[in-house]
């Protein structure tokens, strides 16, 4: 079994999602899986142009920056793969620029006259499934606590899976990640103990990617738990501009001791 992980961070290796990458990487390891992460921000990724070339007789299935950008090799570990974990903090409520250039790219691998019908009754045109049918995770980060920050994303991916014929078998999503990161400094990971239960659902979910193809969904749960919750009644109040004042304040105040 071997595990891609894609990361869309601008960040690249610094940032929370390759931090939750190699937390998951750990128990793909422990289960005798492989496992290899793909950093977009040190790559040369270049926008699709919608030039439609790769689709000219004289220039088949090539896109124009083919031997000039590194898409193409990315493609190539994406079909050596057995499961893609697809990894992207929230820019603007949606994936990175970054992850989605890669994904616009698909067309230079494709025979898009060429209609096809998928398993879910979509017509879509033609498609590498070597590349693009392949089962896949989505590991999401975030630094706000709503779940409307992260919606379109999955709602991307739900779509992705349909028209692809990809097995959609884990969305991981850490919201308030400046917290989730704090793993790299013990003395703030007292702070929150159940950092580290989160952390050993992301090795569980990683081992269970090896040993059964998928991320059990209880696993999911432990992974995605809340860091910060609120009341069921203060949702409601937030309408309310004084109360609106009052919490702001309160974390302005918070992030301030967080040292931001």
């Amino acid at each position: 079994m071997k595990v891609l992980a894609i990361n869309g961070s601008q960040r690249g290796k610094n940032g929370y999602t390759q931090f939750l990458i190699e937390k998951l990487f750990e128990g793909v390891i422990r289960a005798g899986g492989e496992c290899e992460s793909v950093t977009l921000s040190e790559l040369n990724i270049k926008r699709c142009t919608g030039c439609f070339t790769c689709q000219k007789a004289d220039h088949y299935l090539k896109c124009i920056f083919d031997g000039i950008d590194d898409v193409a090799t990315v493609y190539e570990k994406m079909r050596q793969a057995d499961i893609i974990i697809f990894g992207t903090p929230v820019y603007i409520f949606t994936m990175s620029g970054l992850l989605l250039n890669l994904l616009d790219r698909y067309p230079s691998t494709s025979n898009c006259s060429d209609l096809n019908i998928s398993k879910s009754g979509l017509f879509f045109h033609q498609i590498d499934t070597a590349i693009c049918s392949k089962p896949f995770v989505t590991l999401i980060c975030q630094d706000n606590i709503e779940t409307e920050t992260h919606k379109n994303i999955i709602s991307y991916f739900k779509t992705y899976s349909r028209f692809m014929d990809a097995p959609y078998i884990g969305s991981l999503i850490r919201k308030s990640a400046i917290i989730a990161g704090y793993g790299k400094n013990d003395a703030k990971l007292l702070e929150y103990p159940l950092l580290n239960e989160i952390y050993a659902a992301f090795r569980k979910a990683g081992e269970e990617l090896v040993i059964s193809g998928r991320i059990n969904k209880a696993t999911q749960k432990k992974a995605n738990q809340e860091l910060i919750k609120l009341p069921h009644f203060v949702k409601p109040m937030l309408k309310l501009s004084f109360f609106r004042k009052i919490i702001q304040n309160k974390i302005k105040n918070f992030m301030v001791r967080q040292g931001n």
